[in-house]
């Protein structure tokens, strides 16, 4: 297997508070990877290590290739403007401008702006331009889509799968569960240090079930039911209702979704 980052037993405390305890994982060259968790399970001190942002305490952190790192923030200077630190970069990095990619991510449209004066929206595409500077071979991005409106999303989605279909490696970290879903090829979720589950989504599901929530309105009020089989449950439901004489008005049955699967795995819910 071709890897573009292999962890070995990676080890992290602060003092006496151990952040992670051992990890184990690998990301293929060439996919999108996401690593999540809750606040304080040790996502964002994994990232910052592998970024060669934080020093850790024990264990193998293997980098095969150039990085480029979009961050939630940056330091850049209140009165820079967007091309003035394009440039600055690239000047750093001894390497070429990609005009066209300025424009997908709209730099070209922000020219004039006072970096003091962007959107947070805005901030997100400059940092990711930034980080796209070198033509890294992995590229990090951290929520890259907060602060953006829905047509901001959908370019910088398809961004990072023209990205993919470049070779170039993802690593992404989101809240967002829908954007995971749409574009990762596989997930990584840490709970209190450790990786508790890591593969696809379509693996994530199998593992919890498939949980379906069913919405019930009768004539006497609407009740909930959850259940991972279905069809059992739902003859189950419709004998019991008939024998009680109660009429039922309306059924709406809701999949579950990635998100309730993370938050049930990251907090231990399910094994």
């Amino acid at each position: 297997m071709n890897y573009a980052i292999q962890i070995d037993d990676l080890k992290k405390s602060y003092g006496e508070h151990t952040v992670l305890k051992g990890l184990h994982f690998h990301v293929i060259k060439g996919e999108i990877f996401a690593l999540l968790g809750v606040n304080g399970a040790g996502k964002t001190t994994a990232l910052e290590c592998i970024e060669n942002l934080r020093k850790y305490d024990s264990g193998k952190i293997v980098v095969n290739g150039r990085m480029g790192i979009q961050l939630q923030s940056a330091s850049l200077p209140a009165h820079i403007r967007p091309m003035e630190a394009v440039h600055l970069f690239a000047k750093w990095n001894k390497t070429k401008i990609d005009n066209s990619m300025l424009t997908c991510l709209g730099i070209d449209k922000l020219a004039k702006k006072l970096y003091a004066d962007m959107s947070t929206g805005q901030k997100r595409r400059l940092h990711l331009a930034l980080a796209l500077i070198s033509d890294p071979d992995i590229v990090f991005l951290d929520e890259p889509t907060a602060g953006l409106d829905v047509e901001g999303r959908i370019s910088l989605h398809e961004q990072i799968r023209k990205l993919k279909m470049q070779g170039k490696t993802i690593i992404l970290a989101s809240h967002d569960m829908a954007e995971v879903e749409s574009l990762c090829d596989r997930i990584a979720i840490l709970n209190d240090g450790n990786i508790v589950f890591m593969g696809t989504v379509a693996e994530l599901t199998a593992k919890l079930g498939k949980r379906y929530t069913l919405h019930i309105k009768t004539d006497q009020g609407n009740e909930t039911f959850e259940s991972d089989n279905i069809a059992d449950t739902m003859l189950t439901l419709l004998e019991s209702f008939k024998k009680r004489g109660i009429e039922i008005l309306d059924i709406k049955i809701d999949r579950g979704t990635l998100e309730q699967h993370f938050i049930d795995i990251a907090r231990g819910n399910k094994k």
